[in-house]
This record gives C-alpha cells, sequence and structure tokens, in this order.
C-alpha cells in the first residue's frame, strides 16, 4: 500500500473522501498501520497514507536519503564529488600552474645541456 507526498495534504485528503474513501475517521490500518490516524485512508482497494512535506521524516517507505538524491542528485562527471566548484577550479588551476613550472624547468635542463 502506498505512501503518498502531496504539497497540500488536507486537499489530497479530501479529493480521497470525495472519492469514497474513509480518511481520518478511525478505518482499521491494516497494512499501513504506522500511517498517523489522520492521514490514513482506507478504499475498497487498498490503504493510503498521505503525507505532507513537513511530514516526510515520519515516511516508512520512502527515506530522507532516497528524496534528497531526487531532489539534489550528487554531481555527475566531476573529478572530485566531495568538493564544492571553487575548490575544485582551485586544485586544477594549482595542477596547471605546476605543470607549467615543470616545464619551463624541463627546458632549462635541456638548454644547458646543448
Amino acid at each position: 500500500m502506498p505512501e503518498q507526498i502531496s504539497k497540500y495534504p488536507e486537499i489530497t485528503l479530501k479529493v480521497l473522501k470525495g472519492a469514497g474513501a474513509v480518511c481520518g475517521e478511525g478505518a482499521e490500518q491494516k497494512i499501513l498501520k504506522k500511517c498517523p490516524a489522520e492521514r490514513f485512508c482506507d478504499l475498497p482497494t487498498g490503504e493510503i497514507c498521505v503525507y505532507g512535506l513537513e511530514q516526510i521524516p515520519q515516511m516508512t517507505q520512502i527515506t530522507t536519503q532516497e528524496i534528497a538524491n531526487v531532489v539534489c542528485p550528487p554531481s555527475q562527471g566531476s573529478m572530485f564529488p566531495a568538493l564544492d566548484d571553487g575548490l575544485q577550479a582551485a586544485l586544477l588551476g594549482m595542477c596547471f600552474a605546476l605543470g607549467l613550472l615543470t616545464a619551463k624547468w624541463w627546458q632549462r635542463g635541456k638548454k644547458s645541456a646543448h
């Protein structure tokens, strides 16, 4: 049986009641036993638990981490995904400067060898 997230849970409950669901009226919770009674709906075809945004941490079927991965997915293709963009840019800049210095040093060594 599904848990549902709604920005407007009260309206969702009202719509479900209008469709014949018994919501928040003490209906027996056969499967969704941890659903708050005021958020529970019983329909002939199953049960639904309607959560508002602020109740997401109370959900049992979906974790906050699963939602976070959808809402704020980890950056794709990043060399250092744990670092922010500014730090990555600074590290790349330092690598470039180090490359230039190494190239200058290498060329100096070649000139003195001739």
